[in-house]
């Protein structure tokens, strides 16, 4: 009868969502053909599945980071390639962490030969967890802020973080528990549809912002060297107008956002910056699926006419890290950020920026499966945010790595 198919995941079955992990079969005859699938059940019930076919060793062994994928879902060596490949059976859906309390189970399969999938060899499940053990999740409902905190455990002092995501709003916490789960302490901020906050602000306060940041210097375990903020999309340019306006901004990380002041007017103390011109008669509405490419309707950012919306960072004495994809197809965000890039670096400030050939808008933490096409929440339609499989989950690994080292750094 010969050993049992074995399938397992090193060094532990059980890690945090963002730890690569090495999955091995054991067991199968040597050059075996086989096919391997991933499935994930989200919290709304949606199943996302990727499968590869692989053939064993000589051994009769399987060991992902080795072997590579003879077809599927990917091709070639790709050790993370079942996680990053996940896609949903309903299309247009996003996998995204409502509960960072719990994991995300991931099962992994073995079936016998290439094709029917009838029979099954082997099994085992991933615990993917967004919260390292210790980590603290506070709700915080003070003076006007809506906000989580995340304190990694320990004393401290840790670097502190403000997380922003982008306009589809909600308080989303996934990326902050990560974060915390690696040392800093991290506040994910809600600041549209939330709550009583509404989907469509008719104005942002620089001072809820503010608000946030002293709420943050003043925990015992944050440093006293200053805070950092990183923004997704429009939490983006919001993490240029905190590090440009509020002194307490020492270092600002902007994910695909924009060097100017994008959809909702920003209120400062005795000023206001416009919203950048724009015309939705200018998006393209592919006939036979609905989707929306958003990508021209902002007015040319070149234009000075535009120009009292820009985001005046050069005044900044804060660190920057611009990150953007070549094939963001909700906007142009690598024009916008070399925009900003150039206006620091004519005033001989500091500023990293890296760009990535096939990544798309949603650059999220690494192993999160592209997400090319969903619904926004806030326009309530199918909106194409760009991305090539492979090339959007290495950028999103490199990206991870990068935003890690440049708050250590800085903070």
């Amino acid at each position: 009868a010969g050993m049992a198919v074995r399938v397992s995941v090193l060094p532990s079955p059980r890690c945090l969502f963002d730890d690569p992990v090495q999955i091995r079969v054991a067991g199968l005859r040597p050059q075996q053909a086989v096919t391997l699938r991933a499935s994930l059940v989200d919290e709304s019930g949606e199943l996302f599945q990727a499968h590869a076919l692989y053939r064993a060793g000589s051994s009769g062994e399987l060991d992902l980071s080795r072997s590579p994928a003879l077809g599927g879902s990917y091709l070639g060596v790709e050790p993370m390639g079942l996680f990053w490949a996940l896609q949903s059976k309903t299309p247009y859906k996003r996998l995204a962490k409502r509960n960072v309390l719990t994991p995300f189970c991931v099962d992994l399969e073995v079936y016998e030969g290439h094709g029917d999938m009838s029979r099954l060899l082997g099994k085992c499940t991933n615990e993917r967890w967004f919260l390292e053990e210790g980590v603290k999740r506070i709700s915080v409902r003070e003076g006007r802020l809506k906000a989580t905190l995340f304190l990694p455990p320990g004393p401290g002092p840790f670097p502190g973080l403000i997380d922003l995501y982008g306009s589809g709003g909600g308080l989303i916490e996934y990326r902050a528990s990560l974060l915390a789960s690696r040392g800093f302490v991290t506040l994910a901020l809600a600041y549209m549809s939330f709550e009583d906050i509404p989907a469509m602000p008719e104005i942002l306060e620089l001072s809820y912002f503010e608000e946030a940041v002293n709420f943050l210097r003043k925990q015992q375990q944050v440093k006293d060297t200053g805070i950092g903020v990183l923004g997704l999309s429009k939490g983006g340019d919001l993490a240029l107008s905190m590090a440009t306006f509020l002194p307490g901004i020492k270092a600002a990380v902007s994910i695909s956002g924009s060097s100017f002041n994008s959809f909702i007017p920003l209120k400062g103390d005795g000023f206001t910056i416009p919203v950048h011109p724009y015309d939705l008669g200018r998006m393209k509405i592919s006939d036979e699926s609905g989707l929306v490419d958003f990508s021209d309707v902002l007015d040319d950012h070149m234009d000075p006419a535009t120009w009292d919306c820009r985001i005046p960072v050069e005044r900044s004495l804060a660190k920057f890290l611009f990150l953007s994809g070549l094939d963001d197809r909700n906007w142009k965000s690598d024009l916008y950020c070399q925009d900003a890039v150039q206006r620091l670096r004519q005033h001989g400030r500091e500023v990293e920026f890296y760009s990535y050939s096939g990544a798309g808008h949603l650059l999220e933490p690494p192993f999160l499966p592209l997400c090319k096409v969903s619904i926004h929440r806030m326009l309530g339609m199918l909106i194409h945010w760009g991305g090539q499989w492979r090339e959007h989950a290495k950028a999103q690994e490199d990206a991870w790595r990068r935003i890690q080292a440049f708050f250590w750094q800085h903070l």
